[in-house]
This record gives C-alpha cells, structure tokens and sequence, in this order.
C-alpha cells in the first residue's frame, strides 16, 4: 500500500479484509487499485474495496479482472494521487501480465518503485502458466533494464525458497551467498525480505543471470543442452530445473 496524506494506493488486493484494517487504521481513504494480472490471488479483494471505497480500478487490457476498470497496455500510463505509473507488458506468468512503475521523483529523494506482480521474484520468477519461454525471458529483460535502485515489489514472499534454488544453480556466487545470509537473518526476525532492489537481482538472480557463464553451464550441464542451445531454450531449462527443484 502507498500513502500520500490521508490517502491510499494498494496493488494486487487478493483479500478485501487486510485492506480495510490497514485503512482503518491509518484513517486512510482508497484512491486507486493497481491489478498485474487476473490470478484470484491478486483481484479477490478488488471489487468489495471499490464498491466500499469508490477507489478507481487500473489493469491489463488484455485479460479479465472484476469490472469496471482502467484497461491498460504499455506505453499507457495510471494515474493517482499525483502520481505517474508507467505501465509495462510483460507476458510469461499469464498472457496479458503488465508491471507498474513510478520513476524517481524529480529531487531523487524516493528511489524508483517497480510492482511486478508475480513475473519477477527476489531470487526467481513466475510459473509460465499461460506464456512462453520467450515470452518470460524478454519480460525479465524488459524489467532488468530499469534503474539499479529500483525497489522491487513483487506479488509473493518467495525469497528463500527461490534462492535455495539460486545456490543450486551458482554455489560460488559470493553476491548470493551474502544476501541469502541477509535474507535468512531477515526472515528469523519475521521481517520481509522485500521490497528488493533491482541492482541486487542482477547479482544474485539466475533467471536475470541466463547469459551468464556460470548460468549458462549449469543449466547446460543439468538439462545435457548442447553448446549452441538457443537463449530461450536455456530460459526454458532452468525454468524447469526450478520446477523440479526440491
């Protein structure tokens, strides 16, 4: 949730109840609602918050979420109490997917904020339920090309998990052997590991790192690719390891 004032932004509501209690207590009024994408646990809250609030609804124009809303693709924006998200495709997780991002403000005191919904993960990144490896992997790239200061908002508390799987696949990434550490003292203080910075996912995140040398040969050596396997079949490899992963 973002505040300015005595007024709220929330994304991805999946339950109404959290929300109201946290607008409760904050005394807080709900201007908008930012949706990434249609999966239930993102919009299940979104309709009893807007017929409560009179919030103003934003999402993906190409996939069905409750309505009545702001349909939107990239190069659109959303607008709310005064501020200006850009609005990204990225596909991969579902075919119409999108990530809303608020540059630096203009005296560079608030860092860029990124809500990726559930296509990037600290550490990791979304199933392909409904797009492709080719999908995914310019989606990642897209997301990878904003500012290194980005904070990362993504839609799940995955952290650990993902960089379990992120030390299979690089257990000499010093980068990653070090926020792991972070991450683990953060999460034994029942604190979030997020948001994350974009900066440090380019370090420490393999689905970011698929060009990588070190990437690139252990994903070659687990799923016996040839030399000359296609980036997106390298994508496709490590996606699978990740879902076979235990």
């Amino acid at each position: 949730m973002l505040q300015a004032g005595s007024h709220a932004i929330v994304v991805d509501p999946g339950d109404a109840e959290p929300v109201f209690e946290a607008l409760e207590r904050g005394q807080l009024q709900l201007a908008a609602i930012l949706v990434t994408h249609h999966h239930a646990d993102h919009t299940g809250g979104v309709a009893a918050l807007r017929e409560a609030t009179g919030a103003t609804v934003f999402g993906p124009a190409s996939e069905t979420i409750p309505a009545p809303y702001t349909p939107l693709v990239q190069g659109e924006h959303a607008e709310a109490l005064g501020l200006r998200f850009e609005v990204f495709d990225i596909p991969g997780h579902t075919a119409g997917h999108i990530a809303f991002f608020l540059p630096a403000d203009t005296d560079g005191v608030q860092a860029p904020l990124l809500f990726c919904g559930d296509t990037l993960f600290s550490g990791g990144c979304g199933r392909l339920f409904e797009g492709t490896p080719a999908q995914m992997l310019a989606s990642l790239d897209t997301l990878a090309m904003l500012p290194a200061d980005t904070r990362v908002c993504c839609g799940h508390e995955y952290t650990l998990a993902n960089l379990r799987f992120a030390r299979a696949v690089e257990p000499d990434n010093t980068d990653l052997t070090q926020y792991m550490a972070r991450c683990e003292s953060l999460r034994a203080q029942d604190v979030p590991t997020l948001p994350s910075r974009l900066g440090t996912e380019r370090l420490i995140n393999p689905f970011l790192r698929t060009r990588e040398a070190t990437v690139l040969q252990a994903v070659r050596a687990h799923a016996r690719l040839t030399p000359d396997a296609a980036e997106t079949e390298v994508f496709a490899a490590l996606r699978q390891w990740k879902n076979d992963f235990r």
